[in-house]
This record gives C-alpha cells, sequence and structure tokens, in this order.
C-alpha cells in the first residue's frame, strides 16, 4: 500500500486531520511520521488550544494534546518511523529544521511527503521515488482511487462528530473540507460520489 509522510502542519488542523487519518483507516494509503513529526504536532496542538475557547490552562491543553497523539500512535501503530536520525542533515535541503521529515520518508518507504511546506523541499534535493504533495493534491489522489470508500470516511467523521460537540452534517463537513482547507478537488469527486 502506498505510504505517505504526513508533516506536523497538516496534522494539527483537527477537520483536515481527522479527514487524512479517517481515508488512512479506509485503506486508501498508510501513514507515517517520526516522533519529531509527533512532537510538533503535540505542541501546536497545545498552543491551539490554550488560545481558543473554552481557553484551557496550559496544563489542560498539554494533557489534551499529549492524548491526541497517543490516540494517533495507538490508532497507527505501524506508523512511527525509527532510525532516521542518521540521515538528518545529509539532504542539504533549504531548512535543516525539515530534514527530519524527509529523512523519515526515506526510512518508511514512502512514496509522498505531504506538506504545507512545498518550497523547503526543492525536487532537485529529493531521493527519487519521493515527491512532495500539498494536502489539497494528495486528497483529490487518494479520495481518486476510490471515492465510494472515501465517502465512507466522511461518513464516519459526521458520525463520530457530535461525541464532543454539535454533529457535522456530511455537507458541512464537505464545507469545511473546501473552504478552510481548500480540497476543492477531492470535495468534488466526493459530491459527485455522493450524487450517484
Amino acid at each position: 500500500m502506498f505510504i505517505a509522510v504526513l508533516d506536523s502542519c497538516v496534522l494539527w488542523p483537527s477537520t483536515l486531520r481527522d479527514f487524512l487519518l479517517s481515508l488512512a483507516v479506509e485503506q486508501l494509503y498508510t501513514p507515517a511520521w517520526s516522533s519529531t513529526i509527533l512532537e510538533e504536532v503535540q505542541y501546536n496542538e497545545a498552543k491551539k488550544l490554550k488560545g481558543r475557547p473554552p481557553y484551557l490552562t496550559v496544563e489542560e491543553a498539554g494533557v489534551r494534546a499529549a492524548s491526541l497523539v497517543a490516540n494517533m500512535q495507538s490508532a497507527f501503530p505501524d506508523a512511527l518511523t525509527t532510525g532516521w536520525e542518521p540521515l538528518e542533515g545529509t539532504f542539504d535541503l533549504p531548512d535543516i529544521d525539515d530534514e527530519h521529515v524527509l529523512a523519515a520518508a526515506v526510512m518508511a518507504g514512502a512514496g509522498a511527503i505531504v506538506t504545507d511546506n512545498r518550497k523547503d523541499f526543492p525536487a532537485n534535493l529529493l531521493p527519487y521515488g519521493i515527491e512532495v504533495l500539498s494536502p489539497q493534491e494528495f486528497a483529490r489522489d487518494t479520495v481518486s482511487l476510490n471515492p465510494y470508500i472515501a465517502l465512507r470516511a466522511i461518513r464516519a467523521i459526521a458520525t463520530r462528530s457530535g461525541r464532543h460537540e454539535p454533529a457535522l452534517s456530511e455537507d458541512a463537513l464537505l464545507n469545511i473540507l473546501e473552504n478552510r482547507y481548500q480540497l476543492t478537488d477531492a470535495v468534488s469527486l466526493l459530491n459527485e460520489t455522493r450524487a450517484t
């Protein structure tokens, strides 16, 4: 199955993360990440939780962020890529802080890195067989593999969304994915599938 390393910038936005990981639950691809990516997710999630209602304390936000990462690891026990550290710093990327992502991709045998930070992964510096995709491109390509299965992911998210807050309808969820995250092509494919 196709392996994609998910950079932290596509994992801390809640609905985007839920969608990408739900596609993995449906076995449309295999996710991978490193311990450093998870640390970044946890840090950014705690920061996000402190700055939004209900304005959690630093400790509460930290506990919730740690729980999120633990849940991700539990749901995808094989996603954590190890042994990447010796490769870090060997790719000559423009930003040394992104080396760990590419190192993890190599060690995971990934075909893609999914990131909003494409400029720091120039194609001429990538090892053969690894491409860098925006979340918009990755969502489009993954949904197009089997839109019916991808639609199951949307329905699962909508069903579980009401556990902690008002439930999202499929339409509301697709609207968020299109307007907040610009997943226009993926949403178009999903809406076409819903119409059949």
